[in-house]
């Protein structure tokens, strides 16, 4: 299991809280690491990293697995057919969810219907870089559709751009939109595009703007979940919010490993190779 996570956030928020550094006057500071404005929630993420002690691998049958498991078709190509054929397989394996592209949720809330599969679409995908109010009204056509449940992409390139009231703002608006209609709103980081120090802000904004999980992918970057990126994750948001690991997650082997660094949710094409342990691994 992991070591790399829980040592990479203690070299980079412990010399934040050294006094090494003037204090930081900028009184809409939206630096979610800024030591002057952030202390108690630098000192949290702190205090779990040095206690991080790695899990035991958790030991779940295949099957067990279905009920953590989004059942996910993104591709552009997704036809009628491959959707009509995911919905089937949720109701036979009963998975968490069925994640789908937002045209097809109608088509899949006729689908499910009478099997309680909760659905579940995107808002900004997969690049995160629309205006928050095309995303706002992606997610609250999605819940009107049917979803139960939106992963919007947060803006990268602003929060690589040091953007960080935009992000938090991008991020509460859209989660406001799903959560007042009793719904569930994920924030994918997109980890492979970030530095382990950007990886942790985007997780404290994310926490900060009442997100329900944040996810690690997408699945069109360059890189897919990590078990280090999955530790980074739990170890920043804490208990209260859910972490979803996505991105080349293939086999019962991938997913049990997730599991065991922290994610509560796993994303992928792959669920009914993973329950039946049909996949290599």
């Amino acid at each position: 299991m992991s070591t790399h996570a829980p040592t990479s956030i203690i070299s980079i928020l412990e010399p934040l809280l050294s006094g090494g550094r003037p204090p930081c006057t900028n009184d809409h500071c939206a630096d979610p690491i800024c030591a002057t404005h952030h202390r108690e929630e630098i000192e949290r993420v702190l205090a779990a990293a040095k206690s991080y002690v790695p899990p035991e691998r958790p030991r779940i049958k295949p099957a067990e697995l279905a009920g953590l498991i989004d059942h996910t078709v993104l591709r552009p190509d997704a036809t009628i057919s491959d959707v009509e054929r995911l919905c089937a397989e949720a109701a036979q394996h009963r998975f968490a969810s069925v994640c789908v592209n937002p045209i097809f949720i109608p088509l899949c809330r006729a689908l499910t219907a009478g099997n309680n599969i909760p659905l579940c679409t995107v808002a900004g995908f997969p690049l995160g870089a629309a205006a928050t109010g095309m995303k706002a009204a992606e997610a609250e056509q999605g819940v009107r559709d049917g979803a139960a449940e939106i992963d919007m992409v947060m803006n990268i390139g602003l929060l690589r751009s040091g953007q960080y009231r935009f992000v938090s703002d991008d991020i509460r608006t859209v989660t406001s939109v799903v959560q007042k209609h009793r719904k569930l709103c994920k924030v994918i980081l997109e980890t492979a595009l970030l530095t382990d120090e950007e990886k942790i802000r985007a997780c404290l904004l994310a926490r900060a703007a009442g997100a329900d999980f944040v996810k690690t992918s997408t699945g069109f970057a360059k890189g897919g979940a990590t078990v280090d990126d999955v530790t980074l994750l739990r170890i920043v948001v804490g208990a209260g919010t859910g972490v979803k690991a996505s991105g080349g997650i293939r086999t019962y082997e991938d997913a049990v490993s997730m599991i065991a660094a922290g994610a509560n949710r796993i994303g992928t094409s792959s669920g009914v190779s993973i329950v039946t342990r049909e996949g290599k691994g």
